[in-house]
């Protein structure tokens, strides 16, 4: 089976209230009639998990949280009063070994938490499932094939035996909650007269941009005429001597699927009508993937309809651990935050779990394209274990057909860090380069997929899967590493599928509210910090190296003198490291084809990997990063004796008239030399200047030759739209240092209403370093950048959270050069 049945015109209800559930010791019930208590039950949320439910009856604490690998776990729900009948009872998804029981009988034993399963049914009106969850730990710890290699991040070797999660089972990454329970919906379903059996439905560009639509199933249900349709066209389906029903649909000058930084995410819906009655198959977008390697051959850019595209995204943990939702409403908040940010890719890797089919269609709506790890890690899979395989393809078969048309859907992964794991423990590539990620996977993929990039393992490539400067890599050379920030050009970074990770502190209020603790120093604030099991160093240390690097001063002593202060420069430095990186990447020589950064979102409150915390804040570092993600865009690079460098980029479809100024400020706000020019980028494209250029004459910009003092502490420039003023991007260059660039502004703040919506103003006659917006309610559109002199700044304050939002807001702004706090 390549999928789930789908059932047309079918009365489908998920069977979500009702439910209850008993947690007991491993194997103290054989089965539901044992069971005579219903009292000790407590009500359990479906879809969820066990611990969502213990949590919300008390008997759980997800910041502290106890085993549930070692319990059964009992889910109990009434059918009394349902309709007699037959019926099917679809279980989307249940976490992991789990028994179903049917008034008492046992129906069905699942042992993957990536299958769905239906179950038919015939209906008396007083039935009565039971689904046990039985204890993970004795599967874990049953002995299998010889592991060749040993991974140190999971807590137990036995996960690599069960097709389940690792989320729950990394110290050091996640909260230790393990997932236990029917975390996908359960669904009653009534059927109608028809019903599609493994679907295909495949949506392509051709090269001279017409559309192309395949559809192919079986029919359940007699049917005289059928017709597809999309976009406008349709076509008559033929019966196949195979059984199957076929259709090619050819749309000539369709509107294609771009990601949201280059175009139009169009959709298109696919309509199916049986005997002259229409039902929809979806929605799906009509775009054209390939590979560019580059002239040397090693390259990895990904290229949408013909059209090089820059990567540029985060890698997606889970919208919430507790619970591990699926649904349009839950992924919601993250991908549109995702979005906001100019992000166009999101990758699911392998240490994480699949995302229901609601995760791809909103990526589809967002134009987000989605990098899918296949759910192996670091593990020695018992890949030639029949029963395993039997499981892999189940479960790939079944993601696979439910994104059938799905534009978003880019890039397919064997695994992540299997190929990393064994090559850095010395073994041999004939041990960990096998068939089965090099062509069992690739197969199951082009299958259903065959529209969609194919990569062996994230990461691969090079003299070693991890080298940078060949094909897929994980880059942590500025960032885990502590390298230079000029280490990301040396690299030679290709693509990066995970980079730049570092514990980014969250905003003041949410610390106040879910952490008000002594950062650093207590030991509930160091918990809450990612590490790598068993390093002696964790990943606050390494934003403490950036600090010191980059503001001179020393962190350690800095938190014991002024906390604040240090809280303030440890939120803007993480930003600063990862705009700048970004910048390298983005230049115009650059071979970088995208890099997307660890992690999306935190799992729990404090100063994780995540860009946005676990309450749907986004952190300090989330601003700098929607800000460096631009689509048209202006960067400064520091050449050393070759000058500085402005790199205009432009990678909307449309010319940008522009004008760009350029400014070297002596202390913040006397410009010693300065430029104007205009000129029109072309769509598509970028555009490398020398500073020198727009100054008319030679200046020492980076203070590279050093001919007598500095003349300026700080290098500004503007990309401005010409009929309207607006500033479209802005960019800084510190030629002595972001230290020696500290100045106390004289800030000027106030509050108005344009267009319905509440602007902050600000301006200020000096540079001024990381302006933070503090106001209650709201959300301002930009924080923590830097504001230039010369041109005011108008701010959205978007309203967020608690509030009285007709109001006019008030709050602060404050900045690394002062201790001023204006208020308005």
């Amino acid at each position: 089976m390549t999928g789930m049945t789908t059932y047309l015109a079918a009365d489908e209800r998920p069977l979500e209230s009702g439910w209850t559930v008993l947690v007991t010791g491993a194997g103290r019930y054989q089965g539901p009639d044992e069971i005579h208590r219903p009292a000790a039950r407590i009500p359990a949320p479906v879809p969820g998990t066990a611990a969502s439910a213990l949590a919300a009856a008390g008997l759980f604490d997800p910041q502290k949280p106890h085993p549930l690998h070692d319990k059964d776990a009992w889910y109990f729900r009434s059918l009394d009063g349902e309709k007699e009948g037959p019926a099917i009872l679809r279980l989307a998804g249940l976490a992991t070994i789990a028994e179903v029981y049917i008034n008492g009988e046992l129906r069905l034993q699942s042992e993957s938490m990536f299958e769905a399963h239906d179950l038919a049914l015939t209906l008396t009106g007083k039935d009565e499932i039971a689904i046990c969850f039985r204890a993970l730990l004795p599967h874990l710890d049953k002995r299998g094939p010889r592991a060749r290699w040993r991974p140190q991040m999971m807590d137990h070797q036995g996960l690599r035996l069960i097709r389940t999660t690792p989320l729950g089972h990394m110290p050091g990454w996640c909260p230790e909650i393990h997932p236990v329970g029917p975390y996908r919906p359960v669904s009653l379903i009534r059927r109608n007269t028809h019903a599609v059996i493994d679907l295909i439905l495949q949506a392509n560009l051709e090269p001279d941009h017409s559309g192309r639509l395949l559809v192919s199933f079986d029919l359940d249900g007699e049917a005289s005429e059928l017709n597809i349709s999309c976009a406008g066209k349709d076509a008559l389906m033929r019966k196949g001597e195979d059984g199957r029903w076929h259709a090619e649909l050819s749309i000539p000058a369709v509107e294609p699927w771009w990601p949201r930084t280059h175009g139009k995410p169009k959709l298109h819906d696919v309509r199916l009508t049986i005997d002259g009655r229409a039902h929809s198959l979806g929605l799906v977008g009509f775009r054209r993937v390939e590979i560019d390697r580059g002239s040397d051959g090693r390259g990895f850019r990904i290229v949408i309809n013909g059209q090089p595209i820059f990567c540029r995204g985060a890698v997606w943990t889970n919208a919430d651990i507790l619970q591990l939702p699926g649904s349009a409403e839950d992924y919601a908040p993250w991908l549109t935050l995702a979005a906001e940010a100019g992000m166009n890719m999101i990758r699911v890797g392998g240490t994480m779990t699949y995302e229901s089919a609601d995760f791809f269609r909103l990526c589809d709506q967002l134009g987000l394209m989605a990098w899918q790890d296949f759910m192996f890690a670091n593990f020695d899979y018992p890949t030639g274990d029949d029963a395993f395989a039997v499981h892999v393809e189940r479960e790939i078969g079944q993601l696979l057909a439910s994104l059938q048309g799905s534009p978003s859907l880019t890039v397919l992964c064997g695994g992540s860090e299997v190929y990393q794991q064994a090559a850095m423990l010395g073994l041999p590539e004939r041990i960990w380069r096998t068939a089965f990620y090099e062509e069992t996977l690739p197969a199951l993929a082009r299958s259903l997929r065959p529209d969609v990039a194919y990569v062996a393992n994230s990461p691969s490539g090079g003299a070693m899967p991890f080298s940078p400067n060949e094909g897929v890599t994980h880059y942590y050379g500025v960032g885990a590493y502590c390298r230079p920030l000029d280490d990301a050009r040396r690299a030679d970074v290709r693509f990066a599928a995970e980079c730049l990770a570092f514990a980014h502190v969250p905003q003041q209020s949410t610390l106040d509210t879910h952490l008000p603790v002594a950062p650093v120093h207590d030991p509930r604030w160091k918990e809450r910090v990612p590490r790598d099991r068993g390093a002696s160093w964790d990943f606050e240390d390494v934003r403490d190296h950036y600090l010191a690097d980059l503001y001179k001063l020393d962190p350690a002593r800095l938190r014991r003198e002024d906390p604040t202060r240090y809280l303030d420069l440890s939120r803007a430095v993480t930003g600063e490291v990862m705009a700048e990186t970004y910048a390298e990447w983005r230049r115009e020589a650059s071979k970088c084809g995208g890099a997307l950064a660890w992690t999306l979102q935190d799992l729990q409150p404090g100063p994780g990997w995540g860009l946005i915390d676990s309450t749907g804040e986004p952190k300090p570092v989330w601003y700098a990063l929607k800000r460096a993600f631009r689509p048209v865009q202006i960067n400064l690079l520091d050449e050393g004796t070759n000058g500085l460098d402005l790199h205009i980029l432009n990678e909307t479809a449309s010319d940008l008239a522009c004008e760009i100024e350029l400014a070297c400020l002596r202390d913040g706000s006397q410009p010693v030399v300065s430029g104007r020019r205009s000129l029109t980028i072309e769509g598509r494209s970028s555009l490398r200047l020398a500073a020198t250029d727009l100054f008319g004459a030679f200046f020492d910009t980076t203070y590279a030759f050093r001919f007598g003092p500095p003349s300026h502490d700080v290098t500004v420039a503007r990309l401005i739209a010409p009929d309207h003023g607006q500033i479209i991007a802005e960019a800084c260059h510190f030629p002595l240092g972001r230290a020696e660039a500290m100045h106390d502004a004289a800030i000027e703040a106030a509050v108005e209403q344009k267009d319905g919506a509440w602007n902050l103003l600000l301006s200020t006659p000096c540079f001024a370093q990381s302006v933070h917006i503090d106001v209650e309610g709201y959300r301002p559109e930009d924080d923590w950048f830097h504001l230039l002199p010369g041109h005011p700044r108008r701010i959205e304050l978007r309203p967020g959270g608690a509030g009285a939002h007709d109001r006019k807001p008030t709050g602060t702004v404050t900045q690394l050069g002062s201790k001023r706090r204006i208020s308005f």
